[in-house]
């Protein structure tokens, strides 16, 4: 009943929809038939009267001229007839004639003439000819037509079309439904043999896999599968709305509630001793920023290396504590390095060898083997942690970024069942680019223990492919986009990272027309002036010193505003023990400090430079205080201040300058992109931000937010659970069908 109903419903709704629209074609057509009858009629009509009226009009007998019109007038569908005569008078009518059918409106008449007419009472087909006598005209018979019928007849042909319809609906649905139910039948039939043969009626099922009528099942059934996880995901996706409730549940649904583990490099609270006084910090990370909402909303345990000064002053003895310090939801482990572990591991391999690799930033990657053997150390010692932390054969264990590569084949070697997902936060080169590294086959290794390997964008999927098909022996599925490598089956999907909706740090936030003054006061900016902001760690793949030209570029094209436009950049220090970047710092405030001798006064600075850590809810001041917001980023996987910037805005006002080159570009499409290189460009997009209207301001921005609120982080990490718990069903799947194959081949 219920593929009754799937089916047939369906299909009748759609056959009358088709059915509604086409009605009005079909009026029209039967009414242009119909007229085209009574243009025939209407001529034989008049032929016939005429002949009559002529031998009349010649002996002057105009008393029988008006009772040939009354026993004509007898005619079915005709409603009226009328003679003109030559002088526009209405010389014979019968009863019913029209008084709106005026004799003057025909007297050019020549010849058959025939129109339609509207009247009070419906719509009438007139028809005029001559009435001549001795080859010369002496009036002109008007024929009236009832066209009602038409209507009538029209109602009728609908009623019989749609009926005819529905029951060849009925009758194909019918048919349908019961070859699908023999279908089924055999195919249930088929499934319990196999489900029989799982269960251990192995006799059975080498008799299933031996038939060769059921050979083809086998090299189906993973494409079916296939098929139906696609759909499933599509469906979940469009009807799931995306909270801290919503993973819970898919952990508990599709993962069976399973212990989640989180793995980076970065720890999301540091504690810093400053004099007699421990500060917590949150460092500026678009890591952080995305997982730390979602570690509030799975618990769990998120392991990190610890940095701060205070740290191990606050964990236990398994090297924990509990965070959020206000509303503790979670453990974090640190994991802790000596001092030659970290120049090594983290500022060695990782991030002058890997960072520089992966960005197109013209910075030369520096790789020594000192510096590997201690990036591979420590990924052990992570490695050892985790599985001390693994209370489960199959956790669901999520490895953040690229200080991790050979991480998960290390755990997956220990639990090789685990749900492994590793999501690398920075973009992935071309084949050319990454051969460089001379330990390429290595790190593509490593990260093929993963269950899954995510990135922002589908086209650094789309390298790894390439990458991984250049350098290993692989087998490259390009349409599932997964790597078969030494067994293991690794997916590699798009994951465009997200922040947390709404934000929580902006439920303490003053006012927008509060921040906007307090910020301007506590920077010495007028009051009516235009303020800019740039919020990054100081990195060179963030484009500062070409941020800080493009607003030079702006002060000298376009000097109005000067004292009137001041951009504030906030960068936060970062990796500063690496030589390249201590050159950065020292480079951005040159730069700074030249354009504001050039263009500034004593009380006016066209760029604040703030090189000094700012927590959160500080940076959401100062969003919230800006008209434009310029990421300028030469090279990047998402770039999540894009993404702040915009929630920060509910007044939805400001302007957001987006780099071409950053993930965010390819989802903030209202947002104005720029090449960053091309000055002359950013300036004048610039300008255009400062002038923009309100009311596209606003149009932007409600796009905009739009967006985020729905491709929140709650959705980029549930899409990667479901995306696990697909793979885990069908890796078992995948072995039952493996030992149906080789029990065939027995």
């Amino acid at each position: 009943m219920k593929l009754a109903l799937r089916f047939v419903v369906p299909l009748l709704l759609i056959l009358g929809l088709v059915i509604y629209a086409s009605a009005p074609f079909v009026g029209r057509l039967q009414e242009k038939w119909f007229t085209r009858d009574l243009d025939v009629r209407s001529r034989l009509i008049s032929a016939l009267v005429s002949a009559g009226l002529e031998s009349l009009y010649s002996r002057d007998e105009g008393s029988k001229s008006g009772a040939l019109l009354t026993r004509v007038i007898k005619e079915e569908r005709l409603f009226a007839l009328g003679i003109c005569d030559q002088n526009n008078r209405l010389k014979l009518k019968t009863e019913l004639f029209p008084v709106e059918i005026k004799c003057a409106e025909i007297a050019d008449v020549k010849k058959d003439e025939f129109f339609t007419k509207d009247l009070a009472g419906g719509k009438v087909h007139v028809g005029v000819s001559p009435v001549p006598l001795e080859d010369e005209s002496v009036g002109r018979l008007v024929v009236v037509h009832d066209m009602s019928f038409i209507k009538l007849r029209s109602g009728e042909t609908r009623g019989y079309f749609l009926l005819a319809f529905m029951i060849f609906a009925v009758m194909i649905s019918a048919i349908t439904i019961i070859i699908a139910q023999l279908s089924w039948r055999g195919w249930l039939s088929t499934m319990r043999n196999i489900v029989r043969g799982f269960q251990g009626d192995l006799s059975g099922l080498k008799a299933l896999a031996a038939s060769s009528a059921y050979t083809p099942i086998f090299k189906d059934l993973r494409k079916l599968v296939r098929e139906l996880e696609a759909k499933r995901t599509a469906r979940d996706e469009a009807t799931l709305t995306w909270t801290p409730r919503t993973l819970k549940e898919i952990l508990h649904d599709e993962l069976s509630g399973e212990q989640v583990i989180v793995v980076s490099n970065r720890e999301p609270f540091i504690h810093n001793r400053i004099g007699d006084v421990v500060e917590i910090q949150t460092p500026a990370s678009g890591l952080v920023t995305a997982l730390e909402p979602v570690m509030e909303a799975c618990s769990g345990t998120w392991i990190a290396h610890g940095t701060g000064t205070a740290d191990k002053e606050f964990v236990d003895r398994d090297d924990k504590v509990r965070v959020p310090p206000d509303y503790p939801t979670y453990s974090l482990k640190r994991v802790w390095l000596t001092k030659e572990e970290e120049q090594g591991f983290y500022f060695g391999f990782a991030n002058e060898g890997l960072w520089p690799l992966c960005h197109i930033a013209h910075t030369r990657p520096i790789f020594r083997t000192e510096d590997f053997e201690y990036y591979k150390e420590v990924n052990e010692r992570f490695a050892r942690a985790v599985i001390k932390e693994a209370n489960t054969d199959e956790p669901v264990i999520l490895i953040q970024d690229y200080h991790f590569a050979l991480l998960p084949a290390m755990i997956r070697k220990v639990l090789p069942r685990a749900v492994i997902i590793t999501f690398w936060h920075i973009p992935w080169p071309n084949p050319e680019v990454f051969s460089i590294c001379p330990w390429r086959e290595e790190l593509l290794e490593g990260l093929l223990g993963s269950s899954i390997v995510g990135f922002h964008t589908q086209f650094h999927c789309n390298n790894f492919l390439d990458t991984a098909d250049r350098f290993l022996e692989s087998r490259i599925d390009r349409e599932d986009s997964a790597i078969s490598h030494l067994g293991n089956i690794t997916g590699v999907r798009p994951y465009p990272i997200s922040i947390e909706w709404p934000p929580r740090w902006l439920k303490r936030q003053i006012s927008i027309r509060e921040a906007k003054v307090k910020v301007r006061q506590q920077l010495g900016i007028p009051a009516e002036a235009k303020m800019g902001i740039g919020v990054d760690r100081l990195d060179y793949t963030k484009g500062i010193i070409e941020r800080f030209q493009a607003v030079e570029v702006l002060l000298k094209t376009h000097p109005e505003w000067i004292g009137q436009f001041t951009f504030v950049q906030i960068a936060a220090p970062s990796r500063e023990s690496i030589s390249t970047y201590r050159d950065l710092g020292l480079e951005v405030r040159r730069v700074a400090d030249e354009i504001n001798k050039k263009y500034g006064t004593e009380s006016y600075k066209p760029i604040v430079l703030k090189i000094q850590h700012h927590e959160p809810p500080e940076v959401y001041t100062y969003f919230r205080a800006s008209d434009v917001c310029y990421v300028s980023s030469l090279h990047d996987g998402m770039n999540l201040v894009a993404k702040e910037f915009v929630a920060s805005r509910e007044d939805e006002r400001g302007v957001l300058i987006l780099s071409s080159f950053t993930g965010a570009s390819r989802e903030l499409l209202e947002a104005l992109i720029v090449n960053p290189y091309n000055l002359d460009q950013v300036a004048e997009t610039l300008h255009f931000a400062l002038t923009m209207s309100e009311r596209e301001q606003i149009e932007r921005m409600k796009s905009m937010r739009s967006l985020i609120r729905e491709y929140n982080v709650y959705r980029w990490a549930g899409r990667m659970l479901l995306d696990a718990a697909t793979i885990r069903k069908r890796n078992k799947f995948s072995k039952r069908i493996h030992r149906l194959t080789a029990l065939r081949k027995e």
